[in-house]
């Protein structure tokens, strides 16, 4: 399962640009990639999981702003089509399990 955050922050003043960077580190401490500007992605193991998340996510929302959040399963992320640019990652995004012996 895939947690999409999408937000749209103020940053006008130095306070606005500290929230923006504020909630932004929040959501790559916690995990989650950048899929476009403004647009981060994290997968989770289950619906309790993605309970969890989503109320860290609710607890350390901005003051001001718009903040979206869409959960999606494997199946429906991977029916993602890529229109123009190609995606580029230097980080294992995959549900597959890698076992080394």
């Amino acid at each position: 399962m895939r947690i999409i955050v999408f937000f749209d922050l103020p940053a006008e003043t130095q306070t606005d640009r500290r929230n923006y960077s504020k909630f932004r580190k929040m959501l790559i401490k916690n995990g989650f990639m950048m899929l476009q500007e403004s647009v981060y992605c994290r997968m989770v193991l289950n619906a309790t999981a993605e309970h969890s998340v989503i109320e860290n996510i609710k607890k350390n929302k901005p003051e001001s702003g718009l903040v979206q959040i869409l959960s999606v399963t494997e199946k429906q992320f991977s029916r993602m089509e890529l229109i123009t640019g190609e995606f580029k990652s230097s980080v294992l995004d995959s549900d597959e399990r890698l076992v080394v012996l």
